[in-house]
């Protein structure tokens, strides 16, 4: 499977989640098992020398490919949620995103200095709610950030917003 066969299996929402937005909608990749075993194998070309330690997902599609990546990697699963999700003691931030205000939580306990991070969302548009997870993980005071994106949004520029020491990818770009 090449790259622009798993475009053809991303699909455009209109108008969705507000008027004058066309949505990247990528379950309907999801649900095409080519469209997955490519995703998998690129991520895992992508990460598997660089020393991670530690895969972490965004609520909510980051929480798709991200474990599946750490499976491969030999690694388990972090999820970063929405604020009141996790159980025990939490950081936090919060942060503007495109259509309001919002806050993640990590556990305390996730990750420590040692950690070579790599934190998986599925799509970049503004990179709003990324960059508040490399806030978040930066409070951990890690090794190493690798950011990944399945998608990105290229005209929105999200990449320019993250730090020069953040390794940011994206496996398709639109």
């Amino acid at each position: 499977m090449t790259i622009e066969e798993v475009k053809k299996h991303i699909r455009d929402v209109y108008d969705f989640p507000v008027k004058g937005i066309i949505f990247k909608d990528l379950t309907t990749a999801f649900k095409n098992a080519d469209c997955m075993k490519f995703f998998e194998d690129q991520m895992y070309d992508l990460y598997k020398d660089k020393g991670i330690t530690k895969v972490i997902g965004i609520e909510s599609r980051g929480f798709i490919m991200a474990p599946i990546l750490g499976n491969k990697l030999g690694l388990g699963f972090i999820p970063i949620r929405k604020k009141g999700k996790l159980p025990a003691e939490t950081y936090e931030v919060s942060y503007g995103k495109e259509y309001g205000v919002d806050v993640i939580q990590l556990h305390k306990d996730a990750l420590n200095e040692n950690d070579v991070v790599l934190i998986h969302d599925d799509l970049l548009a503004t990179g709003g709610t990324m960059k508040a997870a490399c806030e978040l993980v930066r409070k951990f005071n890690v090794k190493k950030i690798y950011v990944n994106f399945l998608v990105e949004l290229d005209f929105l520029e999200g990449a320019k917003v993250f730090d020069k020491d953040v390794d940011v990818k994206s496996l398709i770009h639109f």
